[in-house]
């Protein structure tokens, strides 16, 4: 079932202070080479790097209007622990990190230094990240907000969806990348509450293919393929929630996989014709939308670019495989 467009649109009025209304942005030349016209809605070009800010302002300000909100608490590595120590830090409220001890150091900094999070170190293991974090609300009496398995955050990564929609109008199809499935269950309820005949699509590497395999074999998949993940969209290795996946099922009309050469082509070919700097998991989008995968009749396709936060050291390599 779809979140409904009514609290979506309430979420765009907590936000608008702190996110952008990110750039809709073309290219010909990326055109020429789909044979369709595509419009690419900037996330990359968000705070924090990312569209994570949007569901995390959303959390805090509605779990501050609902009463007392002495801190929040998450784990994570990536986008989301920025997003929420920048919330945290915008809104007034202590945020309360668990990372792992392996995290890249440049995000660690981030977090604490930047945004003045509190930042806890765990191993890097699923359970002792949850075990950690548990451990923690308890000892600041904060609030968990997951990175994706929050309705509160859902409903804020909507946001883009729905601006995309009114800044650009008659797509035929809009290309979602998926990982945890906040961003994809947010944004599709949008795009599908604004225009009903639009078709969305999740993108996802085959190398961490569970959201796939779920949508197609009808049970949502609770553990990777042996081997698995193993892709370069390091934001795209989760497994989607109950929640998120209901979503899936609901609102895609078809989940599309794509190669780490077609990732790393992707990769290339933004930052060679549109200059634009975007990390692995907003290039799994742009590969679907350049794959003979998408159905022909769309010519009118949307693709949000969801994260620029890339380690530029290991750029050569990314760009590198493509020629594998």
């Amino acid at each position: 079932m779809a979140i409904p467009l009514k609290d979506i649109e309430a979420a765009c009025e907590r936000v608008k202070d702190v996110a952008h209304m990110t750039p809709v942005m073309t290219c010909k030349a990326i055109d020429d080479v789909a044979g369709r016209e595509i419009f690419f809605k900037c996330e990359h070009l968000q705070k924090v790097g990312a569209f994570k800010i949007r569901g995390a302002v959303n959390a805090v300000t509605r779990l501050q209007a609902e009463g007392s909100l002495p801190a929040v608490v998450t784990h994570s590595s990536g986008n989301h622990a920025q997003a929420l120590a920048l919330a945290g830090k915008m809104r007034g409220v202590e945020a309360h990190i668990i990372m792992p001890k392996n995290a890249p150091k440049v995000k660690v900094d981030a977090v604490r230094d930047t945004y003045k999070a509190n930042v806890y170190f765990s191993e890097p293991t699923q359970a002792d990240r949850e075990a950690t974090a548990n451990r923690v609300a308890r000892e600041t009496n904060g609030v968990m907000i997951h990175p994706y398995d929050h309705p509160y955050v859902q409903e804020g990564q909507g946001t883009a969806g729905y601006e995309f929609m009114k800044q650009v109008e008659g797509l035929d199809a809009v290309v979602l990348a998926i990982g945890g499935g906040g961003m994809f269950y947010g944004m599709a309820s949008a795009i599908k509450g604004l225009s009903p005949t639009t078709k969305v699509y999740a993108a996802e590497p085959e190398k961490a293919d569970d959201a796939y395999r779920g949508y197609t074999e009808g049970n949502r998949v609770v553990k990777h393929s042996p081997g698995q993940p193993a892709t370069m969209a390091d934001g795209l290795l989760t497994l989607l929630s109950p929640s998120t996946y209901q979503g899936l099922k609901a609102l895609a009309d078809g989940v599309i996989t794509v190669s780490e050469q077609e990732i790393s082509a992707a990769l290339r070919i933004v930052m060679e014709r549109m200059k634009q700097v975007i990390e692995p998991s907003a290039a799994v989008a742009v590969a679907a939308a350049l794959s003979p995968k998408l159905p022909k009749e769309h010519k009118r396709v949307g693709v949000v670019l969801c994260g620029g936060n890339i380690d530029l050291d290991n750029l050569p390599s990314l760009l590198a495989v493509a020629k594998m």
